[in-house]
């Protein structure tokens, strides 16, 4: 039998991991020991830890509030006998998971976190992307990044910037077929849809006062935000396309937005996280990191 502090601390790194072979793996033994000591240590509390299936396991009400009085717990042993150089190194270490949609964390979230990677290799940044929303319960999520609305009033939200979604060509398209005027303009032109992934069918294009069309004249259908953003510099549609994938291009000329006057209002870019407990020094060092970079127009640029 396990002694009660060894068993408390393959809880507490399986608590943090997505499934019993993450957590031997983290703690070099094997599936099978980390298995025994989470069930003597259910047998020993008469509570159940975490709820398993074949796919995965999710740690119960019960186990959460265990992981963080046990983790303080771990943590004042080990004080014990760790020196002061080592003590801020051990604190920041661990996992951190992140859910953000695809072309966000390609192409503004990854440039950060590939910085805090190599500037804390203590660290394990766990990168989700999907255009779909996570179950950050489930998957143990840390911090969430999105456009749009939030589906649950439960986080702890955000809002950093609005992104504006705009109609774009390249000029020597526009030339071409000519400049729309109204929205019904729109249906007489090449354009470019893009799939919903969750729905399988075309985003609605967005403007102002709620009005919503999907343009009857589509040239080409797309389920990837950043091969749209190809096919429009190649010159084969119109398309409405968030500002920050855009902007560079938009000030150098080499597309050309239209219609801006029916532009619906920006939609909110969200930061959040979960409501549980105290944050952990890691996913606080991640947070501020995000936040401060994707608040700043330089970087996360929503405007000409």
């Amino acid at each position: 039998m396990l002694n009660r502090l060894e068993m408390m601390r393959i809880f507490c790194t399986t608590a943090e991991a997505s499934s019993f072979k993450e957590a031997a793996a983290r703690l070099g033994i094997s599936p099978q020991a980390v298995t025994r000591a989470i069930k003597e240590l259910e047998s020993l509390l008469g509570e159940p830890l975490f709820y398993r299936n074949t796919r995965q396991i999710r740690i119960t009400e019960f186990g959460e509030q265990l992981a963080l009085r046990g983790r303080d717990a771990i943590s004042s042993v080990d004080d014990l006998f760790i020196t002061s150089g080592k003590r801020q190194e051990q604190e920041i270490g661990g996992v951190v998971r992140i859910t953000a949609p695809v072309v966000m964390g390609k192409h503004f979230l990854q440039p950060i976190l590939s910085k805090i990677a190599k500037e804390h290799p203590q660290i394990t940044i766990d990168l989700r992307l999907s255009d779909m929303h996570s179950d950050v319960v489930e998957q143990q999520i840390d911090i969430g990044v999105r456009v749009g609305f939030l589906r649950d009033s439960s986080f702890v939200a955000r809002v950093l910037a609005k992104v504006s979604f705009l109609i774009v060509a390249t000029p020597e398209l526009v030339a071409k077929v000519g400049k729309p005027q109204t929205l019904e303009d729109l249906h007489q032109l090449p354009t470019i849809a893009l799939v919903d992934k969750s729905s399988g069918k075309h985003w609605p294009w967005f403007f102002a006062d709620g009005q919503q069309i999907n343009p009857q004249h589509t040239s080409f259908i797309i389920d990837d935000s950043d091969s749209e953003v190809s096919l429009v510099l190649n010159g084969v549609g119109f398309a409405q396309i968030g500002a920050p994938l855009v902007m560079p291009q938009l000030r150098s000329g080499e597309l050309v937005s239209v219609l801006d006057e029916f532009a619906a209002p920006g939609w909110d870019l969200n930061i959040y996280r979960p409501r549980r407990g105290p944050v952990p020094e890691r996913i606080r060092l991640i947070y501020d990191a995000l936040v401060q970079a994707l608040s700043d127009p330089a970087y996360f640029p929503t405007l000409r």
